[in-house]
Formats: C-alpha cells, sequence, structure tokens
C-alpha cells in the first residue's frame, strides 16, 4: 500500500499508529504532525517521576528520534493542526501548511480545563505537557504551600509527589468524595483517606469561588464557596480535561471528542481519530465514550492503524486504567456505573484490596489496590460478564 498517511497530534495514540502501520507492511508515506516541539513522549510519568526529578524527557520518549527516520516517519515538530478540509482530502496546519493525504489519523489528545477565577496569575499550574511539569517542578520546593483543585486521578498523584518533595498540600473537590462519580463514595472516600494519611489536607464537597492576589498578580488565598479561605504558594488545577478539537470545527466532526467504531473510522471517509480526542464506539458499554487513559490511546491507535490497512475490525479493548501513587498500584477495568452492587476483598486500611462491581450477579468492573498480579485474571473475569450483560444495558 502506498498511500499517504497522515497523523495530526504527537502523542502515544499517534506513534503506536506508526509502529503498527510499519510492522504491518505500509511502505508509503507516514507524516506525524506534533504541536509539540518535541518527539513523542509517555505523559503519566509528567506527574510522577518527571515532576519528582527521577526522569528527564529523553528519558520519557517512547521512541528515541532516531526510530521515526530509520522507519521512514517524516516528523513535523512544533506545527499544529488547524482544520480539516476532507472534500480535498487536506489538513491545513497553523503556519498555513497544507498536507495532502490519502488516510488522515486525528490524535490531537486533550487540553486541561482552565479556570477563569486563575487567569493570568503566574503561580498557577496546569499539567500536560512536559514544559507544564518541568514549570511546576521549577515551583515545588520543601515547605512550600500548594493547593490542588480537584481530587481526580492528576490532582492525586501531584498531591503524592508533592508530599514526598516536603511540600505542604492541600486538595480541593467539589464532590463529596474524590473519583465518587466513577467509584461510590465508599472508595471514593479511601482515597482521600488514603492522602489524609500521607499528610495532605483534602477537603471535599467545596469549590473555588474567590482569589486573593499579590501586587505581581500571583494567587495567594484560595476562597471556597462555603467561605474558608486556603492560603497558598502554588496552584494547580487538576479538574479534568476536553478534546483538543476545536480545529475539527466545521468539518463536521468534533464537538465534544470525535465520533468513530471502536477501530477509529469516523463518519468522513478516510478520517479515523484515536486518544483522547476520539468517542470510539464501546460494544460492551454498548455507548460511545472517551477513555482519557494510556491503554485506550495505545490500542486505538494501533486499531486505527489496521483499519487503514483494510485489516478485519477485532474485538473492542476493555476500558481500563491504572495510577500510582504513594508507591501504590491503582489498577481499573470495566464499567463500575452498570453494577448494582459492589463486593469487597481484602483489607482497606492496609491498602490490599479489590472492589468488584456486580450487576444481576455479573462482574462488569474491578479496582485492584495493591495487587497488579491479579488484573490479568481480573480483567477475564470482567469481561466475560459484561459479554453475558443483557443487551438493552446501557452506560
Amino acid at each position: 500500500m502506498s498511500a499517504h498517511i497522515v497523523i495530526a497530534g504527537g502523542g502515544l495514540a499517534a506513534q503506536r499508529c506508526c509502529d503498527t502501520l510499519r510492522r504491518a507492511g505500509h511502505r508509503g508515506r507516514i507524516t506525524l504532525v506534533c504541536a509539540e516541539p518535541v518527539v513523542p513522549y509517555d505523559r503519566p510519568p509528567l506527574s510522577k517521576q518527571v515532576l519528582a526529578g527521577e526522569l528527564d524527557l529523553a528519558a520519557v520518549a517512547l521512541r528515541p528520534p532516531g526510530w521515526y527516520a530509520d522507519r521512514g516517519v517524516e516528523l513535523l515538530l512544533g506545527r499544529a493542526a488547524a482544520a480539516l478540509h476532507a472534500d480535498r482530502h487536506q489538513l491545513e496546519l497553523r503556519d498555513g501548511g497544507v498536507l495532502g493525504y490519502d488516510r488522515l489519523l486525528i490524535a490531537t489528545g486533550a487540553e486541561p480545563r482552565r479556570l477563569p477565577l486563575f487567569d493570568g496569575a503566574p503561580n498557577v499550574h496546569l499539567l500536560r505537557t512536559a514544559d507544564d511539569a518541568a514549570r511546576l517542578r521549577e515551583a515545588l520546593r520543601p515547605g512550600v504551600r500548594l493547593l490542588v483543585i480537584g481530587a481526580g486521578f492528576i490532582g492525586q498523584e501531584v498531591a503524592a509527589t508533592a508530599r514526598a518533595l516536603g511540600v505542604r498540600v492541600t486538595m480541593l473537590e467539589a464532590m463529596a468524595a474524590p473519583l465518587a462519580g466513577l467509584l461510590g463514595h465508599e472508595l471514593g472516600t479511601w482515597f482521600a483517606d488514603l492522602h489524609r494519611d500521607e499528610g495532605v489536607d483534602v477537603r471535599c464537597g467545596v469549590t473555588a469561588a474567590g482569589a486573593r492576589r499579590d501586587e505581581r498578580g500571583r494567587i495567594t488565598g484560595v476562597t471556597t464557596a462555603d467561605g474558608h479561605t486556603f492560603a497558598c504558594d502554588v496552584v494547580l488545577v487538576g479538574t479534568g480535561v476536553t478534546p483538543a478539537d476545536g480545529w475539527l470545527a466545521g468539518s463536521g466532526l468534533g464537538g465534544g471528542g470525535v465520533e468513530c467504531d471502536h477501530a477509529g473510522r469516523t463518519a468522513l471517509p478516510d478520517v479515523f481519530a484515536a486518544g483522547d480526542v476520539a468517542r470510539p464506539y464501546d460494544r460492551l458499554a454498548r455507548a460511545h465514550g472517551r477513555s482519557e487513559h494510556w491503554e485506550a490511546a495505545a490500542r486505538q491507535g494501533a486499531a486505527a492503524a489496521r483499519a487503514m490497512l483494510g485489516a478485519g475490525r477485532g474485538d473492542a479493548a476493555l476500558a481500563s486504567f491504572w495510577s500510582d501513587q504513594y508507591g501504590l498500584r491503582v489498577q481499573y477495568v470495566g464499567h463500575a456505573s452498570l453494577g448494582d452492587t459492589v463486593e469487597l476483598d481484602g483489607d482497606l486500611t492496609e491498602r490490599d484490596f479489590a472492589a468488584v462491581w456486580r450487576s444481576r450477579g455479573r462482574p462488569v468492573a474491578a479496582l485492584l489496590v495493591g495487587r497488579p498480579r491479579a488484573l490479568p485474571q481480573m480483567r477475564r473475569l470482567v469481561e466475560e460478564g459484561l459479554e453475558h450483560q443483557p443487551q438493552e444495558m446501557t452506560v
């Protein structure tokens, strides 16, 4: 196949697509368009080893720079996608360049949500890129007061890393417990207690409503809706991400993510999507949905590559993710929202347990804490349970 394949995006899904294309025998051109000026790198270490100063950017590159040249992949670094002209099979770049394509993968990822309350403040941080991690790392000194807005996994991982650096951490969460919308109140409370045990001041059911600034515009305190004020030197906003699909306006795609099948095919001919920007159809959940996690991006990038080459559809991967906090591995598979009961095995106080969600007696999701070797068995259990769910069930 001599088709020119263009990949818009420079993250994990994009790199896995390149790799799979060449392994599958694609001999045509591959052009990788990266908005950042560096080769694709692994993002999970940004909130952990990179932020802690244990790894540099070169150490977390998905492949060394020479890998792309050796495989005939043209890297366009520091150049971002600006518009899609599907009728002409063209990708317009922000610098005015235009690339024609035979197949296109949309893999532009996601962008952190910003809070207008903190606009312009130099000591307010987001964490999505290597530059973000470097800036935040410079600010985290022993004794510094860090205020984390949002207790999702990014917020929790940064809190854990910051505590290891001797930083004083307060974490504010709008829900009654961290991750309660995904895992329920009991397990969400376990995550709150985990951080409290490590010295984090966790406040739940509160939202940031006001901010104090000094003469340089730096945030010195954040007031919550219930009237409490938390002094701070550094702020991290970790309130989730949105798909980086604004550049697709007018194309017929985008707007909350790019809908596609589980092999990445979109409604437009020869256009595919993968990674955080994609909303693939999940045959197990029977709905389109985004999965903002490493395993999903890797599998979706590879699946899109195979679909571009006309390979079979294969099976959709089971939703899953992991997180590392305080030396503890946390793993999740399935769709807990389908469950009507949850069973716990192990000791929550010892940080060694499994939680299994069931629907009508069949397992539909699992959370493992401190039990990494149990993941393959649990994955098979959940896959079997979801396969036998009634057809009318949806997420």
